[in-house]
């Protein structure tokens, strides 16, 4: 199989010091967000490289790394992924792109980490959404018990803020201030920040609303590329 072939690539840019970086940075001791991830250290531009060596594996092979333990391998399977997800959008193989949303949705327990769901949801999934009108299927996954499911809906809007569509974003953040993961909050936080960038004043109009029930992190992350001065003021709301 090719995808015995892309691992033992990856396993030659393994490095046992990046690695024990990686188990660290993920966070992945008990009762950490991350428990259980395991790292062999292979960085992310070398893993874009081996995904352009194998960028035509099938879904079959995309299957055996995405049930790797290793954390790279499922980055390797995302990455590949999406460079496959693109070239279906630019063809317009309408078929081609769901197929491939299928797939990302039957294995989205196995994109299980911050950077596999950053790198990954909206350039496939919400990608998908917004062209098809598709929401629903960010809806469900914001209402699931699985943390990561919620952050791939959240982090998915960016393809929506990216089209000026800013409602789904704002909605999924309000409903997300009970949220207690403070991935959620970072993400959320994050998203509000990105859609600030394309207009401003719908950001500080929902600033000026809900920013004292807002979790901090959240609001921290939101006003980030305000002047100290407003920062500060907002910060003080809570």
């Amino acid at each position: 199989m090719k995808s015995l072939k892309a691992q033992i690539e990856m396993r030659k840019k393994g490095s046992k010091e990046k690695a024990a970086f990686a188990q660290h940075f993920f966070k992945t001791g008990p009762g950490q967000y991350g428990f259980g991830d395991k790292f062999i250290g292979v960085t992310v531009p070398e893993i874009r490289l081996i995904a352009k060596q194998y960028s035509d594996l099938d879904l079959k092979d995309l299957t055996v790394l995405l049930n790797s333990a290793i954390h790279e391998d499922r980055l390797l399977a995302l990455i590949i992924l999406t460079n496959q997800y693109s070239k279906l959008k630019k063809n317009k193989d309408e078929q081609g792109q769901k197929r491939i949303i299928q797939f990302y949705l039957k294995y989205k327990k196995r994109i299980n980490n911050w950077d596999l769901v950053d790198t990954s949801c909206y350039k496939i999934l919400g990608d998908y959404c917004y062209q098809f009108n598709k929401k629903e299927l960010l809806l469900k996954l914001a209402n699931s018990s699985f943390h990561f499911e919620r952050r791939i809906a959240m982090v998915a809007t960016l393809a929506y803020i990216r089209k000026s569509d800013f409602e789904l974003t704002y909605f999924l953040a309000k409903k997300f201030f009970t949220e207690k993961e403070d991935l959620m909050h970072k993400a959320a936080g994050w998203m509000l920040r990105e859609a600030g960038k394309k207009n401003q004043s719908i950001l500080i109009s929902f600033l000026n609303e809900h920013a004292q029930n807002m979790p901090r992190t959240m609001l921290r992350y939101s006003i980030e590329k305000f002047s100290p001065n407003i920062r500060k003021s907002y910060l003080l709301k809570k």
